[in-house]
């Protein structure tokens, strides 16, 4: 008998869709892109010809009504993520939903009990795409972290910054959930809390744009971790900070610092210096597969086999309370408010 596959379906023709999905699918034997909309149809159509997606279709709910589509991939705006899980379920599709999951804590907890009910009901598996999670690097920062190579755990700093001058990009649209902590602040939560757990927030402070003050185009936020080791994450779309792709751990035993733990295919450093003095080690994980392709493995495999999902609807209710957190402690309304 033919391998079983997970057909996947596109809910909007995203500019990230191609390397998140399109790429990754092509050497993931057990999933197959079959079908995709868009807004607009004729934007469908020309992204189906260009990737070779065998259908179109008018919306995301005949997306949904395919009875050949198994999944989808939601890369809509942080503001759509919630709405198009909930239908996605609803219709009895597994669902793989970018970062971050939702708008703010409330969505992410109305979310995951249905994801929960779905799972029970039906195995449907809902998972939230931080690609960069299921890669070789971050399981290695775990081990060294978790093993105790480390000591005492005493401070988690994470960033992640890059330049996004286009204000006009719906990263900066409040209605759609926008906002530098959303984008890019969510992965530096998440890879705090893989390392030191789920932290307090005890300060944080936001750089604003002018012309939308709710929106922040930067953060910097203070935690505090379970047993007491402190932290940092920072985020930017638009500051000084110009590009900064990083992470820091430190115990009393010794110390880890990792650099590009978002994309380490493309290249990473990893060094652990051992407290008083002791020899440098620095190693390099193998970059393939992908963070990407690792992903959607770990998607088909949780599909097809049950495999454990590592980014589950009930962890990203950890993280969006956090974020959720750091807009309160910073003086900002939380994003998906009407």
């Amino acid at each position: 008998m033919p391998e079983q596959r997970v057909r996947i379906g596109l809910l909007g023709a995203a500019a990230i869709a191609p390397s998140a999905l399109i790429g990754p699918a092509r050497v993931t034997p057990r999933v197959e892109v079959v079908a995709v909309a868009a807004r607009e149809r004729a934007r469908a159509e020309a992204f189906a010809r260009k990737h070779a997606v065998p259908v179109v279709h008018d919306g995301y709910e005949a997306v949904l009504a395919d009875p050949d589509v198994d999944a989808v991939y939601i890369p809509l705006p942080n503001g759509l993520h919630a709405e198009w899980t909930l239908k996605a379920l609803d219709a009895g599709k597994h669902v793989l939903c970018e970062k971050p999951f939702t708008a703010n804590r409330a969505e992410a907890e109305q979310v995951a009990e249905a994801a929960e009910a779905a799972y029970a009901r039906d195995g449907l598996v809902v998972m939230e795409a931080f690609h960069y999670r299921h890669h070789a690097l971050a399981a290695r920062m775990r081990e060294i972290v978790a093993g105790g190579e480390l000591g005492a755990l005493r401070r988690v700093e994470a960033e992640l910054s890059f330049p996004l001058p286009k204000f006009s990009d719906i990263r900066y649209n409040y209605a759609l959930a926008g906002g530098a902590t959303m984008d890019a602040g969510c992965y530096a939560v998440h890879v705090a809390r893989l390392l030191g757990g789920n932290p307090r927030v005890t300060s944080a402070r936001l750089l604003t744009l002018r012309r939308d003050p709710r929106i922040d185009r930067a953060m910097s936020a203070e935690l505090v971790f379970p047993g007491g080791a402190t932290g940092q994450v920072r985020a930017s779309l638009w500051s000084r900070r110009v590009l900064a792709v990083r992470v820091r751990a430190v115990g009393d035993a010794g110390e880890l610092r990792v650099t590009n733990f978002v994309a380490p295919q493309v290249y990473h450093t990893l060094t652990v210096r051992p407290s008083g003095g002791g020899p440098v080690r620095r190693e390099s994980v193998p970059r393939q597969p992908g963070s990407y392709t690792a992903q959607l493995g770990a998607f088909a495999a949780a599909v097809l086999d049950g495999a454990e999902v590592l980014t589950s609807a009930r962890d990203a209710v950890v993280t969006m309370g956090v974020l959720d957190d750091i807009y309160r402690v910073g003086g900002l309304p939380l994003r998906g408010l009407r």
